[in-house]
């Protein structure tokens, strides 16, 4: 493995800051951070870049991981790079968005999720080349002296400049007083971690300058601050109008995501179902390659570049075997419109009746989670019976062999008896 040393002059600070601040959406301060970049490769001395992450939910999808791909970058040019994981803010809660408090997680759903996140994470950060921290270290032993100084340091005037304390104020809304103790921690993080970068998403940008305007009453420089975007979904599409990807952010509850631990074939299908457009947003945010590839993919075919970007999200959470197998599948059951060679064979009774209605099937062969999400998906079009399209979901199938497929990659073989 390169030295650090080595890592830290593979690159020159110009484009080691290209690469670092690729989609960024707020940077305090450019100059500050570009003197810094500098001085590490004068001096050989590491920045250390701090992300954190309060483990209120164990699942991660790659809306998640645009922060993770980000602080790879900086990993790869030998920084020093601090996975944050906030056990004790997370008993506070992130009021950051919310228009009401938010109950604390308990103590043990908090290291259950942190310690399913430290396996997905690893998944795209350097294990070997990450330093872990819980923010328990240092804040679980202040007391009450120390959290009275550390809120004298910061004005509810200035609190109640973040837009979602303000709307929640004018609105009479209520407002613990716990949650103001949110930012101040996070912000004394940097302040304990000494800190020279600190990154986040857009929406944590007041969170983040907390720490940036507290270390300097600690005798500490002020750490520069580096957001990103929140990733958009699946279904986002280019706005002809401002040449922008518009749509929802990727999430769960929406259905437009792509998760960390789903198999390899359905991460690679959901890459190739995006836009063009929309792909070269997910190379900027999501991609190991350089500017310079990225640039080179653009002049080839959009479908050739496509097939790289989910190889490579696949390959990174999978394996290089898993996204072969992956693309040898999605060339088969899409690019050829066959059916994939283990497909899933199911026999279903018909308990004594003489037919069985195609959202039953559907179901009880497990290609939907429930008979009322597979009604909903044969009255959109989305089910087809050996290769007609199913729309009447209470349409009654007799007993006999059926090849039923749902979406674009679900399929099983029914026989139905």
């Amino acid at each position: 493995m390169a030295t650090t040393q080595s890592r830290l002059r593979s690159a020159t600070p110009d484009e080691q800051f290209q690469e670092v601040t690729r989609g960024m959406v707020d940077l305090h301060v450019e100059k500050e951070f570009r003197d810094r970049l500098r001085k590490a490769w004068d001096t050989g001395v590491p920045l250390r870049v701090k992300a954190g992450f309060d483990p209120t939910a164990p699942d991660l999808h790659l809306g998640h991981t645009v922060l993770l791909s980000r602080m790879r970058r900086f990993q790869q040019f030998g920084h020093t790079v601090i996975f944050l994981i906030g056990d004790f803010t997370g008993l506070i809660g992130d009021p950051t968005g919310r228009n009401a408090t938010r109950p604390p997680l308990t103590r043990d759903q908090i290291l259950a999720n942190a310690e399913t996140y430290k396996k997905q994470v690893f998944k795209v950060l350097d294990e070997r080349e990450t330093e872990v921290r819980f923010n328990s270290e240092w804040l679980g032993p202040m007391t009450f002296a120390d959290v009275v100084r550390l809120a004298s340091r910061y004005t509810v005037a200035r609190m109640l400049e973040r837009k979602d304390f303000a709307k929640r104020y004018e609105a009479t809304t209520p407002i613990s007083v716990h949650e103001f103790l949110y930012p101040l921690a996070q912000g004394y993080d940097s302040v304990a971690l000494r800190c020279d970068v600190e990154l986040g998403s857009s929406d944590q940008l007041f969170n983040l300058l907390v720490g940036r305007q507290l270390m300097p009453d600690y005798g500490l420089p002020a750490q520069t601050v580096l957001t990103g975007p929140i990733l958009e979904g699946l279904d986002a599409r280019l706005d002809p109008a401002t040449g922008r990807i518009a749509g929802d952010k990727m999430s769960k509850s929406l259905g437009n995501y792509v998760g960390v631990a789903e198999p390899p074939e359905e991460q690679f299908g959901k890459l190739m179902s995006v836009t063009d457009d929309l792909m070269w947003r997910y190379y900027e945010l999501l991609s190991e390659r350089s500017t310079a590839e990225i640039a080179a993919l653009r002049a080839g075919h959009p479908k050739a570049a496509k097939v790289a970007l989910a190889k490579e999200i696949v390959e990174r959470f999978h394996g290089a075997e898993a996204a072969r197998r992956a693309e040898a599948h999605f060339e088969q059951v899409h690019a050829r419109r066959e059916v994939p060679a283990d497909v899933v064979e199911k026999v279903l009774s018909l308990g004594g009746q003489p037919a069985m209605a195609i959202a039953a099937l559907v179901a009880d062969a497990g290609l939907a989670a429930s008979r009322s999400e597979a009604r909903r998906l044969v009255a959109q079009g989305g089910v087809t019976v050996n290769g007609e399209r199913a729309t009447d979901p209470t349409a009654a199938l007799p007993a006999g062999e059926y090849l039923v497929k749902v979406g674009k990659r679900h399929f099983a073989r029914v026989r139905l008896a």
